[in-house]
């Protein structure tokens, strides 16, 4: 998925004319700390939270503020990782979406983009979850996607873990199945290390609640 497909139009951006009430107004609304500087298509920067403290009169014009965040904005074609690193990295709760010729398109919300992440890992799927602990010449998916379809299961989802200066790693897996006790049987058998399994129907049950509430809570 690339970084256009998350572009929703929920929160519009302001306007060098706008004040700075309207920006706290529009913050306050949406539950954000960021949002984008746009004259008609041309995108000017991202006005956060911070940049605001220092200002005492809202009614000032948002073009006469100092921007504090760098090149905070992917471009329409870069991949879902790149938006989860520049979250991550500038520890955004929005994020401008650019073309080639760096006009604005829209923004991504720290809501749209954990509720992508919630379905990339399928956590709204009944099912179990096993974490195996491996060496990472080990790390083959192939394997492990051969033992879980060996018992008529499929893995809906799977993210690797590593730690530093070592050469373990943790893999999760989310599979279609919640008796996974075959399973687990079979990667003894081929001597992995699991670390940890989530298979009963309780704990399935208040992670489908969780998820809910969670797409609940974004929606507000």
């Amino acid at each position: 998925m690339t970084a256009i497909e998350l572009v929703a139009d929920v929160i519009p951006p302001v306007t060098t004319s706008d004040t700075i009430q309207k920006v706290v107004d529009r913050m306050v609304e949406f539950r954000i700390r960021h949002l984008p500087i746009v004259n008609e298509e041309q995108f000017l920067g991202l006005i956060s939270e911070d940049d605001l403290i220092e200002e005492t009169d809202y009614e000032t014009n948002v073009g006469a503020l100092s921007l504090s965040l760098v090149n905070p904005y992917v471009l329409e074609g870069q991949h879902v990782y790149d938006v989860i690193r520049a979250f991550y990295e500038q520890k955004l709760t929005v994020l401008p979406v650019l073309d080639d010729k760096n006009n604005y398109l829209g923004l991504i919300s720290l809501g749209t983009l954990t509720e992508y992440f919630a379905k990339l890992t399928s956590v709204d799927q009944p099912g179990g979850i096993i974490v195996l602990e491996i060496d990472n010449k080990n790390n083959s998916l192939a394997h492990m996607a051969q033992i879980v379809e060996s018992d008529n299961a499929q893995i809906l989802s799977s993210y690797v873990r590593t730690f530093p200066d070592s050469t373990r790693m943790e893999v999760t897996l989310k599979i279609n199945k919640q008796d996974i006790s075959a399973i687990l049987s079979t990667f003894l058998r081929y001597e992995y290390v699991i670390k940890a399994t989530f298979n009963h129907s309780g704990d399935i049950n208040d992670s489908k609640e969780r998820y809910d509430s969670l797409m609940n809570y974004l929606n507000l």
